[in-house]
């Protein structure tokens, strides 16, 4: 077994999730990710906590997707929906066997799913946020993610490695280094009330007045890299346009481009899935709103892999979700989809808060 794996659960589940005996946890994950559940339940075991596995498999949900009636879909078994109401941790292990599987499935279907599951999104971030549930996502280096981002499978787990310094002497004390860091922009940012972000054929103005900065690193994603509010609801203005595909589903849209007036886009365009776009957008009401700003702090991440888990922690990046807002940011918008979308700001980009310029080609200034 590859030594990684083994450092990669200890960081999971001593530092980011701060395991402790008796705890109640549940591991989920597809049938890929197996490896990585085994040394993170043999650690769990060790630890004293009750630990429990939840298996996955993208192949079964395909089965429904395309055969089942939109009540099937729609569908949530009583015993997910307890385990989310009284686990005290939640561990999700990223990696899939076919990132396309989804690709010839109807959107209205892909639309249905979202919508059945919005019971236990709104459920998941009730309790993370009154931190009564603790959960952290990370990737299992695989295969089919490796192929989706252009590298071969050792290439791919040098990178997953390497974004969460797990080929360090002590990976926990870089987290925490990463941590003192990002906390110190979160203080001042908390301060100011106006945003406005400014790239390629890009400018967007939001008020962040009573919102709260968040600090991710390394806690919650693993690995991690950012820093994010809520926007207030209905004061975005402008328009951005983002500088890499929007990956939904498996499928990718190309070259986004939204316009927000009183806080709603009014207007869409993609050069590529255009329709995938306005279905997603017309999931609920929230989804036309957003939900978070952020910018992404991972210089140990260079290259986009078609997985958010990574793209959206660029280091020189920033990104928008529509939809749901992460309540610890006292965002208010509700939604059953959270899709955040990336634009690059290396070259030229910039952040104004309260006038000031705080961020410029990819970096903070303050």
């Amino acid at each position: 077994m590859d030594n990684r794996i083994k450092k990669h659960a200890e960081v999971l589940l001593e530092y980011s999730l701060d395991l402790k005996k008796g705890e109640k946890i549940i591991i989920v994950g597809d049938v890929v990710t197996l490896p990585l559940i085994k040394e993170s339940y043999r650690l769990a075991v060790e630890l004293g906590a009750l630990p429990q596995v939840m298996i996955n498999s993208e192949e079964l949900k395909e089965i429904l997707l395309k055969g089942g009636s939109g009540e099937q879909i729609k569908y949530v078994p009583v015993s997910v929906k307890k385990a989310f109401e009284t686990v005290d941790v939640l561990l999700s292990l990223f990696g899939e066997p076919n990132t396309r599987m989804f690709s010839n499935v109807n959107p209205e279907k892909m639309k249905l799913s979202a919508q059945g599951s919005s019971e236990i999104t709104k459920i998941f971030f009730e309790r993370v946020a009154k931190k009564e549930l603790r959960w952290c996502g990370t990737m299992f280096p695989n295969q089919a993610n490796a192929q989706e981002a252009n590298m071969s499978i050792s290439e791919y787990e040098d990178f997953v490695y390497g974004a969460g310094y797990i080929g360090s002497k002590d990976p926990i004390a870089e987290w925490k280094e990463i941590e003192k860091k990002q906390e110190a922009i979160c203080k001042i940012l908390d301060g100011k009330k106006h945003l406005r972000i400014v790239s390629r054929d890009t400018d967007l103005n939001m008020s962040i007045e009573g919102r709260k900065w968040v600090n991710c690193c390394g806690r919650v994603n693993f690995p991690d890299g950012e820093v994010f509010t809520g926007p207030v609801e209905d004061s975005v203005e402008g328009r951005i346009r983002f500088s890499f595909p929007g990956i939904y589903g498996g499928r990718e849209i190309e070259d986004i481009q939204l316009t927000f007036e009183r806080g709603k886009v009014i207007k869409v365009t993609a050069a590529k899935g255009q329709e995938l776009l306005e279905q997603i957008l017309e999931t609920d009401k929230g989804a036309r709103y957003v939900g978070e700003i952020a910018a992404g702090t991972n210089y140990n991440i260079k290259k986009f892999t078609k997985h958010m888990l990574f793209d959206e922690k660029i280091g020189g990046t920033v990104h928008l979700a529509i939809g749901r807002s992460i309540p610890e940011s006292l965002g208010k918008n509700q939604s059953a989809i959270h899709w955040d979308m990336l634009c690059d700001m290396k070259k030229g980009g910039e952040i104004y808060a309260d006038s000031e310029l705080v961020y410029k080609d990819g970096k903070f200034l303050i």
